[in-house]
C-alpha cells in the first residue's frame, strides 16, 4: 500500500526585495513547494511569534547584525530589516537564512 508523506505547512518570512528572499522563493518554486509568504514591511512582525523563532534559534543568529542590544526582540520588532532573512516555517521549526544545499537538506 503506497503512504504519502505528512505534508507540512510552511510558512517563509522576509522582505520581498531582499535578495536571499528572492532567491529562497525561486528555489522553493522551482522545486514545487508551496508555500505562504509574510511580508514584514506590509504584515509586521508579531511579538508571539518573534519571540518563538528567538527562543527556537536564540536572538543573536536572528538578528541581522553583529552587534548586541538588550533590547534585541523590541529592535526587530520595530525594525525588521534588523532580522536575518529569510526565516522558513516548516511545521512549527524555523530555518534561517537560504542556500540551496541548506533547502535541499531540508526539503529533498
Amino acid at each position: 500500500m503506497f503512504s504519502r508523506p505528512t505534508l507540512k505547512l510552511m510558512t517563509l518570512y522576509g522582505i520581498p526585495n531582499c535578495t536571499s528572499v528572492k532567491k529562497a522563493r525561486a528555489w522553493l518554486a522551482a522545486h514545487q513547494h508551496d508555500v505562504a509568504f509574510h511580508d514584514f514591511k506590509k504584515h509586521g512582525v508579531d511579538p508571539t511569534w518573534l519571540a518563538c523563532v528567538a527562543a527556537q534559534t536564540g536572538w543573536q543568529a536572528l538578528l541581522n547584525t553583529r552587534g548586541t542590544t538588550s533590547g534585541a526582540l523590541a529592535l526587530m520588532q520595530a525594525q525588521s530589516s534588523l532580522i536575518k532573512r529569510p526565516v522558513l516555517e516548516i511545521g512549527g521549526t524555523y530555518h534561517l537564512g537560504f542556500s540551496e544545499l541548506q533547502y535541499q537538506d531540508l526539503l529533498g
